[in-house]
């Protein structure tokens, strides 16, 4: 293959960012260099979201754009490749016929023999789940489990061979997968259709996988799955269930941080939460979606809790973990959604005081139960003014939360420049402002030196909004971390 730069784009959710990554490697490997413009870029490639329908208009949109650049330069290899490619399959090709590739999550492993494919043949070429019998299908998964494990610890001997803090990985906070697909078919869903069948990774790989990654520098990792508390894994004849997972992971030599989401209300074993509470490195966050306030909503959702299971779960979080965090999700105007259904989920909101939330539009995705059966009947603005109150709510409970911290000193992972510097310093001018998080998820700025960042540090809030703390640094806990060897 000829090609010698790309561009990745990447929408969605931590596990776009994470296999994201991984392709990254995959093209490192070939001898690819990333650039940051589509315009430089020999090799195109989005990697997609179908979580919501927005996230797939911004890449028709992207796709739509780069049509003179298609004509200008028509040897550009153009690919689209995670759940969208699934969801729409060779129908993309369609829409954007000056598309190229199309390779769906699970076949990511595919994707060099795809570019070059596309380099030698010139021809629209695609990797997406088929349609075949149930006995090959079941041979074909057998198949490509083995290839995505193999994917996964790609990432392995991509950083024994490359130095830490690379343009294409992020050492110092790491995702690792521990789950692929989703079993739970929540009407609105339409991740087990592109992502598959949920399956656990085997423990063995998961803790050599953090091990390289602490290893190299990497101070915080964040278990990813779909449902990551149900995992389940089978080792030596005996069940590994999540619980016994992190304590394998926490114990790791050199891990500062440990995180995971995303966890699923109805699949939750108490057992994690005593983890929680002895393990001290594991960070006093969860993230756990309620989806609504009102159980008529639950159940048409599928969700398989109520409201009463929800709210005892999320108490029962705080009798262990006292000071724990807590996050969700909430959708609002799905189909039927009236307006007491909606103030049931405010009421929600504010009786469990989250630290944060994120709320989405109903989004109708072709296929899931909830297109197929019932009707999108709750008006768009009405949509966004729910969506609007929700989230003012939330505002309110965050900044009165954050308000009680200031004066306070908290303990800080210094990432990066924050948003503001970097924009400053694309414009030429200079600033030492900075960004981190506490342990709890909690967005901290603040002024340092360049040579701070991937330390541990204590800082001393001052001011706060509802997204974010404000303060000076107090002392340095601990300095950035070299890589081992």
């Amino acid at each position: 293959m000829k090609a010698a730069t790309y561009f990745l784009e990447t929408f969605g959710c931590q596990m776009n960012v994470l296999d994201s990554q991984l392709v990254a490697g995959q093209l490192r490997e070939l001898g690819l260099r990333r650039v940051h413009s589509s315009d430089e870029a020999d090799i195109v490639l989005f990697n997609t979201c179908s979580v919501r329908q927005h996230a797939e208009d911004k890449v028709l949109s992207r796709l739509g754009e780069l049509k003179p650049l298609k004509r200008r330069r028509p040897e550009t290899i153009l690919g689209v490749i995670g759940c969208m490619a699934e969801r729409e399959k060779e129908g993309l090709f369609r829409k954007a016929p000056h598309l190229d590739l199309l390779c769906g999550p699970g076949e990511l492993y595919r994707l060099p023999a795809l570019l070059a494919e596309v380099s030698q043949r010139r021809e629209q070429v695609a990797a997406l789940a088929g349609s075949q019998s149930r006995r090959t299908k079941v041979a074909q998964r057998a198949f490509d489990d083995d290839a995505l494990e193999a994917f996964d610890l790609s990432r392995l001997a991509a950083l024994r061979l490359t130095m830490p803090h690379t343009a294409d990985v992020n050492i110092l906070q790491s995702y690792v997968r521990v789950q692929r697909g989703c079993d739970k078919f929540c009407t609105y869903c339409v991740v087990p259709f592109v992502r598959g069948p949920e399956r656990s990774r085997p423990p063995r790989n998961i803790v050599e996988e953090a091990q390289a990654l602490v290893d190299q520098g990497c101070r915080e990792i964040t278990l990813l799955g779909q449902t990551v508390n149900s995992y389940l894994h089978q080792e030596s004849g005996r069940p590994v269930r999540f619980a016994e997972l992190l304590e394998r992971v926490h114990a790791l030599e050199g891990l500062d941080r440990l995180r995971f989401v995303t966890s699923f209300p109805a699949d939750w074993d108490e057992d994690i939460f005593r983890v929680l509470r002895d393990c001290p490195r594991i960070c006093p966050y969860l993230h756990i979606p309620a989806q609504s306030g009102s159980d008529r909503m639950l159940k048409a959702m599928k969700r398989g809790y109520t409201v009463a299971e929800y709210l005892k779960l999320m108490d029962t979080a705080r009798k262990y973990v006292p000071e724990i965090a807590l996050a969700g999700d909430f959708i609002v105007g799905f189909c039927g959604e009236t307006e007491e259904d909606f103030q049931a989920s405010v009421e929600l909101v504010r009786r469990v005081e989250y630290k944060s939330i994120f709320v989405f539009k109903y989004s109708p995705r072709p296929g899931t139960t909830a297109d197929r059966g019932r009707q999108d009947d709750v008006p768009y603005d009405v949509k966004a003014r729910r969506n609007n109150e929700l989230l003012a709510v939330q505002s309110e409970i965050s900044l009165q939360q954050k308000q009680a911290l200031v004066g306070h000193s908290v303990a800080v992972l210094v990432e990066g420049h924050s948003k503001a510097a970097r924009k400053a310093r694309s414009a030429g001018v200079g600033s030492r402002q900075l960004v981190g998080r506490t342990p709890h998820d909690l967005i901290t700025v603040f002024d340092g030196e360049a040579s701070a960042i991937g330390s541990l540090v204590n800082v001393r809030v001052e001011s706060v909004s509802p997204l974010t703390l404000f303060g000076r640094i107090e002392a340095v806990v601990s300095p950035p971390r070299p890589a081992r060897g």
